[in-house]
């Protein structure tokens, strides 16, 4: 196993665990390496400065790395699992959320965790009726198999 120091184009900094270089390397090519704070595929390798130590030989201190940008990328791991959890508790309306909003809004269905999708203007359309809607980050609601 072998531990890379990632970077997206949005300057998230993460470390991904491969079983080789050329594993890294055919996960990156088929868009499959993703940063965990935005999702975004374009990522790159840092240099990183680990040591392989063999038993019985001192250790060598690794440089601190830098310091995370001030964003999700910093969360906890627990953290971020729970929130996945709950999101996958919802049910999923997909293209239907504008319309099961309401529903839900005007006491027409009965009340329930929803996720799905909406345009901006089905958004501001909602939001303008006084229906209260977050956005999830993408990091939440892919597939993290």
């Amino acid at each position: 196993m072998i531990v890379f120091d990632l970077i997206c184009s949005h300057g998230h900094v993460f470390e991904g665990w491969f079983a080789s270089g050329e594993a890294f390397e055919s996960q990156q090519k088929g868009k499959l390496v993703r940063c965990p704070a935005c999702d975004d595929w374009h990522v790159a390798r840092r240099p990183s400065a680990r040591v392989h130590v063999r038993k019985g030989e001192a250790a060598v201190d690794e440089p601190e790395k830098p310091e995370a940008p001030e964003a999700i990328a910093g969360m906890p791991a627990d953290l971020v699992a729970k929130l996945r959890e709950i999101v996958k508790k919802t049910e999923d309306v997909g293209e239907r959320f504008p319309e099961e909003a309401r529903k839900i809004h005007y006491e027409e269905a009965p009340k329930r965790a929803i996720r799905g999708k909406a345009s901006k203007a089905e958004a501001d359309a909602l939001t303008e009726e006084g229906i209260e809607f977050s956005q999830l980050p993408p990091f939440l609601t892919r597939d993290t198999h």
